[in-house]
């Protein structure tokens, strides 16, 4: 006897199919709707999902506006919404909150905030709740040289109108940042800037640091100040040590000249020396070609020897020493 599957596969195939006529028409979401005061055709809710829109966002959106009070809300503003990329619900959330903390929001204000990348319901949370953003460490330095590290906490509120295109926290925090590096640079010196820290926040807020921005700045206060270097007297000591270096530049130059100069001067004695070494050697060939030519004689020779001899004597004589092999009186000796 075999086994019959036939009933098997009908009951399956009965399943799948009330699973897809469900699917397709979504029948108990049509009847939460109606409950809710919603009014929707089940017509619609079936070209949703032709249209690759999800009913369920539109209904529970849709619910949630009407219980608000913002019924003017529309399915197809919802639909085209969702069509373009946008967070149905989060829009919807941001609506009610606005509604209920009396903030002017339209629905087309808030479709444009969320289709430009930013996050609707958090602006709106912000817009009731201010935030506090706190600055990274900003170093200036005042009048008198002396570096000061400061830090700050902005407390910021989110401005509806300015979403869209306004600038974000980075630009309040570069714009915070440039005031108080500018309030501590104009500050005589750091004693005065660590006496009244408050001056920096009223300084930087005068300037209208929010003007472009999505935020609206409410308050700014230094948290802190902390002492950095003395930028003084780091620059001093860097100009001593330039001016140092230029000096020894200026010697170490001036010694080179010196050098070369005796160097030549050297040369110059050297080749003064050769030429009279020259003449010298020129002498006894002069002497000799006079004794030739008769132009000088035995006891002439003899003369200029004696001559030589006496120089000779008083130079050694002028100095403290004696010429070797010759004693005094022998000068008159030859004579």
């Amino acid at each position: 006897m075999e086994f019959d599957y036939s009933w098997i596969i009908i009951v399956v195939a009965s399943i799948i199919g009330l699973w897809i006529i469900l699917y397709f028409i979504p029948i108990g979401l049509w009847f939460t709707a109606l409950l809710s005061g919603v009014r929707i055709s089940l017509l619609q809710l079936i070209l949703m999902r032709w249209r690759k829109v999800p009913p369920t966002v539109i209904v529970r959106s849709m619910i949630e506006a009407y219980k608000a009070g913002l019924a003017t809300i529309q399915r197809d503003e919802l639909e085209a919404h969702y069509l373009a990329g946008g967070h149905v619900e989060q829009v919807i959330h941001a609506l009610v909150s606005a509604s209920k903390a009396n903030i002017d929001l339209s629905f087309k204000m808030a479709t444009a905030i969320d289709l430009a990348g930013r996050d609707v319901l958090e602006a709106v949370q912000m817009s009731v709740n201010p935030k506090v953003i706190n600055t990274p460490p900003v170093t200036a330095v005042a009048k008198d040289g002396i570096q000061l590290i400061a830090k700050a906490r902005v407390t910021v509120r989110a401005s509806i109108k300015q979403l869209v295109g306004g600038a974000g926290e980075e630009t309040v925090l570069a714009r915070v940042g440039e005031g108080i590096v500018s309030s501590i640079g104009s500050s005589k010196s750091h004693k005065e800037v660590l006496e009244n820290p408050d001056n920096i926040s009223k300084m930087v807020l005068e300037k209208g640091l929010d003007a472009g921005t999505a935020f609206e700045i409410l308050s700014i206060d230094v948290a802190d100040i902390d002492i950095g270097k003395n930028i003084g007297a780091v620059l001093q000591m860097d100009q001593a040590n330039a001016d140092k270096n230029i000096a020894q530049a200026k010697a170490e130059e001036r010694r080179a000249m010196a050098v070369a100069t005796e160097q030549e001067m050297k040369a110059k004695s050297q080749e003064a020396r050769a030429k009279v070494i020259e003449a010298e050697v020129q002498i006894p060939l002069a002497m000799a070609e006079a004794f030739r030519s008769g132009n000088l004689g035995i006891m002439d020779y003899y003369k200029f020897k004696n001559i030589e001899a006496d120089t000779t004597m008083r130079d050694s004589i002028s100095k403290g020493t004696q010429q070797p092999g010759r004693k005094p009186g022998n000068e008159d000796q030859n004579k």
